[in-house]
């Protein structure tokens, strides 16, 4: 690959946010994309190391020995050391990291490096670099680790700063072992305030009335188990604390930490500790400090060095928990972070966009800006084509930069758009750059320091994605995905104005030229992806042909600026493959196509001339070679045509010539892990290219050398100075338009903006409605900024508008003469009749407008129409839902009863069916309960065979069932609704028996609300019957009323919605308040019905006969009793006719007939109207009865619904209980589980601490007698040291042994060395550092064995021989040293081992307790069960205080034990009495013993001293022989009345102690008696203790599991052992003792004979 050439990194520029690190005083690095830059604080210059790998990931640098070490990114990726500035790799580690490294260290007191790995190991490793091998190593301790820093004093302790936490990480060393133990710092809480650590407590018991069971702690509570279900719960319960930002190691071992919420602490890793040190939220807190975050520390000589978001460098002085600001420095950026050069003489500050600041306190005061090339990825960079070779690169943020051809930035400026697109041209000093927002901007670069926008276009509304210009800068394209490409005039002469446009079949994915001089002509290749939307990749390649002159002439373009054919040229190819990019060369395409990961070379037919623009060729590869490993690529061509450059996203620049395209060479630019290289350019001679990466924001400036190609070289040489020669002239002549051209700048561009839109709204403001046309809509719908084809096609309808002005007045005016006309119409149509009316819409003259609207409105309505036929879909479906579950599914519906008379309701329960899973429940539970009340039926016989005892068993149940109220709890047996398969509440043990009680209480409960629902049901019934009833009375009074010509309102009772439910889900059509909408077909429906009835109407006909019924007798044939009140006796006629004079006597008869029959009449309507009444009367009062009497028994309804309310809120309390001892004897069950687990790590830990422990131990005996060993030989070396002279004189050998004990003072010469800025100044020596000690020792040495030390008249070869003994000592005492250190070491590391071995031992003894003290309390539980009781106020004895009384100190006792308690109580009190005068009679008594028991034992005492006396006495021979020669006879007959005495005494206390028995036996007996009558009481008492007996058996039956039999194994077995050690150690001390007092005896004997010895003898 390197053969035909290479490539080589000229220099990089861009800064990636991340740490910068000093190499060496003087000189920084910093990660740049793929490479590392260093950089020379003094001179500025810039050295570039590339990444090995495909990206660089963390990076640490140590400048006190010049080493720096980065991470590769890759799978498995290695960690790289080198050496500065020597850039040697001086080690590669590889370790365990899976994916990627987060931080790096390295220590300034040794070969250490220190690394944290990413998911998913997250292991933290310290490493021997120089060996390349992993000291210690910890798993999983680094998830959420930031940054990782050595202690400058003792490389045993590294901290790591995390997220949300501190870390302190203790290397403890062995000899060569090494291991991390962690020391967690915790933080204060956000408010300040110290939280203790949450510690996984265990349960807590409360001896308070009621015991509901011990508080289980959290994890038991939510069921998790393991550690990170403790760090769940410990999130959960604890306070959010502070979140640390920097830290910084003291000279005294301990923590600076800066926190993001401004809090300032000093952390101690040693006890650990933490102080706060500034606290922003109090109020005597530091002004200057509150809205610091403290976002970086480091520790100088003046001070702790602080940086924060403002732009503000504190140097803080702090004494104790004192703080001052002693220095304070401003910034123009606020900074991130802040560090101190390795000689403490500079102080270095790095931001996050860019800049890095220096200061020096020797030279100055204030801080020196050495780098700013800002922050940010880079869009695009290209080369200008001027001698100078100025780099141009736009960043993603707006800025523009310029570069010299050595890298340096010469000035920036800020766009203040987002771009897109960059390109340079070639006539001109300027560059194109195209925004997001559409707009193309043109910088003027003459003036390199300071570069000018210096004329604006906006051509689309979307982002401008490719910008080029031809190769002779003839023109300026630019493409985006809206198909169009612009051409452009690329002179600035023109004004860069656009010349035309064009379209083509799709968005546009790549854009590129070819300019023929010959041909005088532009060529356009454009790839296209041929549809909307799929813009990723394309298969049409469009071909665009211009001419280089007189392309602007009129003829060239339409009046909307598009490119007329003839001017443009266009040809259609498509290819096989959809591609990602591609480029135009003389003849040929290159394309790189994704799918198969190749790069193309496509060959253009020559017979193209003939065909037409809209045909399409198809195009075949004629050459494939392999391409990038990750794609896409994007392609460039060298400007001489000859050398192809490929950049992929996997990071690689390749080039290749396009002669041969298999071979190739390649440099890996950037990184593929941030997007590999976004952009690539080629410089006008070919040999430098530019790479801009998508996220790695590095700028990479690249050397192109040819390796035995100098004509290649040659030719891309030639090719650009011929071209800087043919474009020198026009170069010249458009750069000084140029620089004439003004800036421009974005007021007055919004300025014309602004004067353009409020001409076209003045213009519009005259406008009459009815000339509103489609300019007028379109001006109106324009965006503010429009586009260039937006403003050329308004131009064209103004012009328009000023063309036909006079033709559209004419019509305009002859248009509202026939408004005006209409209108006129109109308004007398409106008078006319309704026959005569005509409908608005047939004055509409324009037929076809009014078709279009009522097409419009169908379209509206069927859409409207549609929407609200969903909408009334959905509305059904959720009806239909909520009608299912809420109506459908219940079995008993929800309804109510009104009282008649009153506001009461009474309410059913709404009742679903059971479900089949609650049936089979209920059915299990009594089917085990029904066995279970068998077994214990069946025992119970067993035991009672009289019938006595069945007898005293019935009696038993009997009172069992009359004071069952109280002790069920429950009133649900009074009122009959009892299950009779309940448990007894005292003998719920297991939890298999709650759960059964649950269910059939939830069973008593469905039983209690079925019965009051059947009650209530039948109360309806009774009410809708009332109703029926009320409702038939009241019609009859109202024919009643209607005869008696009254009118009064009758009271009408009615069932509401919530009695009759039903009525709900059906809609009457009385509450549809709108007109009912039918269709046609309903319409029709209806005209039929109607049509039909009056035709069977009219079959009818008309009949005579029923007409006359009805006129004459109101269609009946006889006169009913209720119509007397209509009838009248007419008037004779000539009464009318005649006055009463004329009357003749057959006519006053007539008349005195009439009278009588009206009086008779009267009588009759009065005596039917009373019988009226009073039957209104009795019909009103039956009512009011009637309904009087249902609202007494709704109200005994109601009072059966509270009593059965109360009855379920007993049970559904008892279900409570019982549900929470269920919880918490799961609870219980979780704590014992997570308990056992502990146990089971703690254990596994504790075994392998102890294998630990033995190991050391080991190796420490091992090495004390290696240590021994060296130590000895030392002592002999002193020992050795005169007979290693014994050829010197005594006085010489003694003065050179003073010599031989001297040694140098190497610590102070080391330390005067030191400097002085330092502020780590001492150093712990560490048994690493003794082999450098010992080399100092010897350095020193040296100045000891020097000629001129030599004593007087000394042999120097004596003196030689000395000097060499002196050095073997030297270093027998260093070797001691080391020794011991290590030794020492060694022996502190067993002791922590033991330390934890001990600890761990605790803890595993604390687990056991715990779990023991668990298992008691869950005995105490099941044993203390929760019982509800019911008792009547009176029998409650406890003080009330406030609402409700404490029962704490209570007690629930039997009636019956409260009446023996104060029968006892009067009893012991009679007894008390009579055993006070007994006890004040045996009191004399014992006055009486106490003075003979005295006197007796002073008897005793006379005796002993007596006896002692004798036993003491000293007898002699003679004595002795005189006692031995007594007389016989005279001894016998004294002894004879010695034993005579004795017998006599003997019968004497032999009648006295029958005497004391016979005393005994009465007492005796009257005890018995006594006995016998407790025994009475007690057999009383017996059954009732049997059955308390049998209770407590059955429960400790029910509790006992195999768990409780294996601990009762084991502790019988403990104490089987302990009761064996205990027999074998009393024998043993029963021998001892037996031992010991044959031992005194024999020695009493030995020294005072006895007085029996010499009587045997």
């Amino acid at each position: 690959m390197d053969d035909i050439g290479s490539l080589e990194v000229r220099w990089i520029q861009g800064f990636t946010n991340k740490s910068v690190e000093f190499v060496d005083n003087k000189t920084i690095c910093y990660t740049c994309g793929n490479h590392i830059c260093f950089l020379n604080l003094e001179t500025k210059l810039q050295s570039v190391l590339p990444g090995p790998g495909r990206g660089i990931g963390a990076l640490t640098a140590n400048g006190s020995s010049g080493i720096f070490a980065f991470s590769g990114q890759k799978l498995f990726p290695s960690i790289f050391v080198y050496s500065f500035p020597e850039l040697q790799l001086k080690n590669e580690l590889k370790g365990t990291a899976q994916l990627d490294y987060t931080s790096l260290t390295l220590s300034d007191s040794g070969p250490y490096l220190g690394c944290c790995s990413s998911l998913p190991d997250y292991t933290i490793t310290v490493w021997n670099w120089e060996n390349a091998e992993p000291i210690c190593t910890q798993p999983q301790a680094g998830q959420d680790v930031i940054s990782l820093v050595f202690n400058p004093l003792n490389w045993l302790q590294l901290c790591a700063l995390g997220t949300t936490s501190i870390t302190v990480w203790n290397i403890e060393k062995s000899a060569s072992f090494h291991v991390l133990k962690p020391c967690v710092i915790e933080l204060p809480a956000t408010d300040g305030s110290f939280t203790e650590r949450l510690v996984p407590t265990s349960h807590t018991v409360s001896n308070t009335l009621p015991y509901f069971g011990p508080e289980m702690p959290p994890s038991a509570i939510s069921g998790l188990k393991g550690d990170k279900a403790e760090s769940i719960v410990t999130k959960l319960c604890t306070k959010a604390r502070l979140t640390p930002a920097a830290i910084c190691w003291t000279a005294t071992s301990e923590l600076y930490v800066g926190c993001a919420e401004g809090f300032l602490l000093l952390a101690d890793p040693e006890s650990p500790s933490v102080s706060i040190l500034f606290n922003p939220t109090t109020p005597d807190a530091i002004p200057q400090l509150r809205q610091s975050n403290f976002q970086g520390l480091t520790l100088n000589k003046n001070g702790l060095i602080a940086v924060g978001k403002d732009c503000v460098v504190h140097c803080l002085q702090i004494k104790g928990t004192q703080i001052d600001i002693t220095q304070t420095w401003q910034l123009d950026r606020p900074a991130k972070t802040v560090m101190n050069s390795p000689d403490y003489e500079s102080l270095l500050l790095s931001s996050s966009t860019g800049q890095i600041y220096v200061l020096n306190p020797t030279l100055s005061d204030n801080f020196v800006k050495v780098l700013d090339v800002l922050s940010g990825n880079f869009v695009a960079a290209a080369l200008s084509y001027t001698e100078k070779n100025i780099c141009v690169s736009v960043r993603d943020s707006g800025e523009l930069q310029l570069w010299s051809k050595d890298g340096m930035c010469l000035s920036s400026l800020s766009l203040q758009a987002e771009v897109t697109s960059l390109a340079c041209c070639p006539i001109a000093q300027y560059a194109a750059v195209g925004t997001t927002s559409g707009n193309i901007l043109f910088i003027d670069l003459n003036k390199e320091q300071q570069p000018r926008l210096v004329h604006h276009v906006q051509l689309y509304h979307t982002p401008v994605d490719h910008l080029v210009f031809d190769q002779e800068g003839h023109y300026l394209l630019t493409g985006a995905s809206d198909s169009h490409i612009y051409v452009l005039d690329a002179k600035p002469s023109k004004k860069f104005s656009v010349i035309g446009y064009t379209v083509v079949p799709g968005p546009i994915l790549s854009l590129s030229t070819q300019c023929n001089r010959d041909c005088e002509q532009v060529k356009v290749l454009a790839l296209c992806s041929g549809q909307e939307g799929k813009n990723h990749d394309g298969s049409l390649l469009t071909l665009l042909c211009l001419p280089t002159k007189d392309l602007a002439g009129p003829d060239c373009v339409d009046q909307h600026g598009c490119l007329s054919t003839h001017t443009l040229k266009v040809s259609r190819y498509e290819v096989p493959h959809p591609l990602k990019s591609c480029v135009l060369g003389v003849s040929e395409v290159f394309a790189y196509c994704h799918r198969k990961k190749a790069l193309q070379r496509f060959q253009f037919p020559q017979d193209t001339d003939e065909l037409s623009s809209q045909q399409v060729v198809q195009l075949k590869p004629e050459q494939e070679v392999k391409g990038h490993p990750l794609g896409p690529a994007s392609l460039v061509l060298s400007p001489h045509q000859l050398w192809l450059a490929s950049a992929g996203r996997d990071g690689l620049l390749r080039i290749r010539e396009t002669a041969s395209m298999e071979r190739y060479i390649e440099l890996r630019c950037h990184s593929c892990r941030h997007g590999g290289i976004r952009s690539l350019t080629f410089s006008a001679d070919s040999q430098t290219l530019l790479t801009t990466s998508f996220k790695d924001g590095s700028l990479v400036c690249t050397n192109l050398r040819i390796k035995g190609a100098d004509s290649e070289v040659n030719k891309a040489t030639h090719h650009s100075r011929s071209m800087a020669r043919f474009l020198k002239n026009i170069f010249n002549t458009e750069n000084r338009v140029l620089i004439d051209l003004p800036e421009w700048s974005q007021g007055s561009l919004t300025g014309a903006e602004k004067s353009e839109e409020s001409e076209v709204s003045g213009g519009a403001e005259t406008v009459d409605v009815t000339e509103q046309d489609e300019s007028y809509t379109d001006l109106h719908s324009a965006p503010s900024h429009p586009t260039w084809l937006e403003s050329r096609r308004e131009a064209v309808i103004k012009e328009e508008n000023e063309k036909y002005s006079e033709t559209k007045k004419n019509l305009r005016k002859t248009i509202k003469e026939l408004r005006d006309t209409i209108q006129e119409m109109m308004r007398e149509n409106e008078n006319l009749p309704d026959i005569e009316r005509l409908e608005q819409q047939e004055f509409n003259l324009d037929v076809e407008e009014q078709k279009r609207l009522e097409a419009m409105v169908e379209q509206e309505v069927t859409r409207v129409k549609k929407e609200i036929e969903w909408e009334i879909l959905a509305k059904c479906y959720l009806r239909d839902v909520l009608k299912r579950e809420c109506w459908d599914s219940m079995k008993v519906k929800g309804r109510a009863i009104k009282a008649f008379h009153s506001e009461h309701e009474v309410k059913n329960y709404p009742l679903k069916e059971r479900t089949e899973k609650e049936v089979e429940d209920l059915r299990r539970v009594q089917n085990m309960r029904k066995f279970e009340k068998a077994a214990c039926t069946q025992s119970s016989l067993k035991k009672s065979p009289n019938t006595t005892r069945a007898k005293e068993g019935e009696q038993g149940e009997e009172s069992h069932t009359a004071d069952s109220a109280a002790v069920t709890g429950s009133f649900s047996a009074q009122l009959g609704y009892s299950n009779l398969y309940i448990y007894d509440q005292f003998s719920l043990q297991t939890t298999e028996q709650r759960i059964n009680q649950i269910i059939l209480l939830q069973d008593v409960i469905y039983r209690i609300k079925t019965a009051f629902n059947a009650d209530f049901e039948a109360v309806h019934k009774q009410k809708v019957q009332e109703v029926s009833r009320v409702k038939d009375r009241n019609r009859h009074i109202r024919d009643i009323m209607l005869d008696l010509d009254m009118k009064e309102k009758l009271w009408e009772p009615s069932l509401t919605n919530s009695e009759w439910p039903e009525r709900l889900l059906t809609v009457d059509d009385s509450e549809i308040k709108t007109e009912k909408y039918l269709t046609p077909e309903q319409r029709q429906e209806e005209e039929r019905k109607t049509l039909e009835e009056q035709k069977r109407l009219a079959a009818k006909g008309d009949k005579c006969r029923d007409r006359a019924l009805d006129d004459m007798m109101d269609g009946v044939l006889e006169v009913k009793k209720e119509d007397i009140l209509k009838m009248e006796i007419p008037l004779p006629e000539f009464v009318l006719t005649k006055p009463d004079i004329q009357w003749s006597e057959e006519e006053k008869k007539v008349f005195k007939e009439y009278e009588k029959k009206t009086k008779e009449l009267s009588e009759e309507k009065e005596k039917y109207r009373k019988l009226l009444e009073t039957e209104m009367k009795k019909l009103q009062a039956s009512t009011k009865d009637a309904t009087e009497r249902f609202d007494e028994t709704l109200i005994k309804l109601f009072e059966k619904k509270v009593k059965c309310e109360m009855a379920m809120y007993q049970e559904e309390l008892k279900i409570t209980y019982l549900v929470y001892s269920v919880i918490i004897e799961e609870e219980m069950r979780n704590r014992e589980l997570e308990l056992k687990l502990k146990l089971e790590k703690m254990l596994a830990y504790k075994d392998e601490i102890g294998e630990e422990v033995k190991r050391h131990e080991e190796e420490v005996e091992l090495f004390h007698e290696t240590y021994d060993s060296v130590v000895a030989e030392d002592k002999v070396l002193d020992k050795e040291f005169r007979k290693e002279f014994f050829d010197v004189p005594a006085h010489v050998v003694d003065h050179l042994y003073k010599l031989f004990k001297r040694r140098p003072r190497v610590q102070k010469m080391r330390t005067q060395t030191d400097n002085n800025s330092n502020p780590f100044k001492e150093q712990r020596l560490c048994g690493s550092l003794a082999p450098d000690a010992l080399g100092k020792m010897l350095k020193a040495m040296e100045e000891l064995d020097a000629p001129e030390n030599i004593p007087e008249g000394l042999n120097p070869s004596i003196w030689e021989r000395f000097c060499l003994v002196r050095r073997t000592k030297v270093e027998s005492e260093q070797k001691v040293k080391v020794k011991a250190l290590s030794l020492a070491e060694m022996q502190a590391f067993l002791q922590k081992r033991r330390d934890e071995d001990k600890a761990a031992q605790q803890e595993i003894q604390n687990l056991s307790d715990e779990i023991e003290n668990l298992h008691k309390e869950k005995n105490r539980f099941l044993m203390d069960i929760m019982v509800q009781i019911l008792l009547k106020q009176g029998q409650v004895e406890v003080s009330t205080r406030g609402m409700t009384a404490d029962y704490t100190d209570s007690l629930l006792l039997h009636r019956s034990v409260v009446e023996d308690l104060n029968r006892t109580i009067r009893m012991l009190g009679e007894q008390k009495i009579v055993a006070m005068v007994e006890c004040k009679d045996f009191r004399k008594g014992i006055i009486k013993l106490e003075w003979e028991h005295k006197m007796m034992r002073m008897q005793i005492e006379d005796l002993n001293n007596k006896m002692r006396d004798i036993q003491m006495l000293r007898l002699t021979e003679e004595q002795q022989d005189y006692l031995n020669k007594t007389d016989q006879d005279s001894r016998v007959s004294k002894q004879v009345s010695i034993l005579e005495k004795t017998i006599a005494f003997q019968e004497k206390t032999h009648q006295q102690s029958v005497q004391h028995r016979i005393k005994r036996i009465e007492q005796l007996n009257r005890q018995a008696a006594l006995k016998a009558e407790k025994n009475k009481i007690l057999e009383e008492q017996l059954p009732n203790m049997q059955v308390t007996v049998a209770e407590r058996r059955h429960i400790y039956e029910a509790i006992a599991s195999e768990e409780n039999q294996a601990a009762d194994t084991e502790e019988r077995h403990q104490e089987i052992v302990q009761k064996k050690n205990l027999q074998d150690f009393s024998r043993a001390q029963a021998e001892e003792l037996a031992f010991l007092w044959a031992e005194l005896e024999r020695l009493r004997r030995k020294n005072f004979p006895s007085l029996d010895q010499l009587k045997h003898n």
